[in-house]
């Protein structure tokens, strides 16, 4: 039973006590039966009342009971709450913490990242600098070839800034035998050219970029084949180095008129991947001349380490025979020492305790025979 039920007792209550009141007080005061059963009824009435008082003090006492029962089960909700509550929160401070530490590194990286992005930016604009100068950028195609060139074969088999005899320098002078003799091998950078090629906007600009593309390589071709290709000098080719593959690629894709007249003058043009396997192949023609030049070295070695072995096996029978010759002396000396043991034994076998009797004159069985008279 709730409150609720409670009040609404204890208002029908009060409304029936103040009922009887109204009765009592609306009748005349002569009739004696109608107020004895009104005292009846107030007394019923105050029973009822006791009896309800007591019932809500018991319904009280059970409420709060119930507030008890439900304040501890409230306290032990609120406690696993907050510790529910509690260990989220460590587990999302925890969690924050890890990523906060994580986003730290990583803004670290980002920041290196940004700081090795600006030092290439400043390598690319001083790579742009250096391209953008003719000088420069020789010296920088001059620089890879030797790069190239010092990386895959050995120093006594090139040479750069070589002058020939028509007194012009060449970049690089492969020092090969005969044949081919020296390849010369010289650096060319046609960059402008083929910027403006890249950046043509038109069909007007391309072709005139073409044509001025496909005029220089042609100028860098015949100036190689003029002087770098001297008969009795140098082979009768040579190679034009173009630092760029990108160059190189649209080379080939797109000019393979200007290939096939280098193809015709005798000038290989490579790049620096496939001079990277020109300077393989070189390595292994020097390898195989230096093999064949040594061969009679081996050789002539190979005749007198063949004369020292033949003495040493004429030496060996010698030995041999000495060896020999002592094994033999050797025999002797034991059956002479046999001998001595024989007659040591046979000395010490006489009994010389009776000096009357005559030794025993036994034969030595080494002596040779002799004759016995007869009596």
């Amino acid at each position: 039973m709730d409150q609720t039920l409670i009040f609404a007792v204890l208002a029908g209550l009060g409304a029936g006590a103040l009922l009887v009141a109204f009765l009592m007080a609306g009748r005349p005061q002569g009739d004696g039966g109608e107020l004895r059963a009104l005292d009846e009824l107030g007394g019923r009435l105050a029973q009822m009342a006791d009896s309800q008082a007591a019932q809500q003090s018991r319904l009280s006492e059970q409420l709060q009971i119930q507030e008890r029962f439900l304040a501890r089960a409230l306290d032990e909700r609120i406690g696993v709450f907050s510790k529910t509550v509690g260990e989220r929160l460590q587990s999302a401070e925890s969690s924050s913490v890890s990523l906060l530490t994580e986003l730290r590194e990583r803004l670290a990286v980002i920041d290196q990242a940004q700081g090795n992005i600006t030092a290439l930016s400043s390598q690319v604009v001083g790579l742009q600098d250096i391209l953008a100068n003719k000088q420069a950028r020789g010296a920088f195609g001059e620089i890879q070839l030797r790069d190239i060139v010092e990386g895959v074969l050995p120093a006594a088999a090139c040479a750069f800034q070589v002058t020939l005899s028509n007194g012009r320098r060449v970049d690089c002078l492969l020092q090969l035998p005969n044949p081919p003799g020296p390849i010369a091998i010289d650096s060319k950078f046609p960059l402008e050219s083929y910027q403006a090629l890249c950046n043509a906007a038109d069909e007007v600009a391309m072709v005139k970029a073409r044509r001025a593309f496909a005029a220089d390589l042609r100028q860098h071709i015949q100036d190689i084949a003029a002087c770098y290709i001297l008969p009795g000098e140098t082979a009768d080719s040579a190679l034009m180095f173009l630092p760029s593959e990108a160059v190189y690629a649209e080379l080939h894709a797109a000019f393979r008129d200007v290939v096939e007249e280098s193809f015709r003058a005798r000038v290989w043009i490579v790049s620096p991947t496939t001079l990277m396997a020109t300077l393989n192949t070189v390595r292994a023609v020097l390898k195989d001349t230096y093999m064949r030049e040594q061969a009679g070295i081996i050789r002539a070695e190979l005749d007198r380490m063949m004369e020292d072995l033949g003495r040493l096996d004429k030496r060996v029978g010698n030995l041999e025979s000495h060896f020999n010759q002592a094994r033999s002396d050797i025999e002797e000396i034991r059956t002479s020492a046999n001998k001595i043991m024989r007659r040591g034994g046979r000395i010490n076998d006489l009994d010389f305790k009776d000096s009357d009797r005559k030794p025993d004159t036994a034969p030595d069985p080494d002596a040779p025979p002799s004759r016995i008279k007869a009596s």
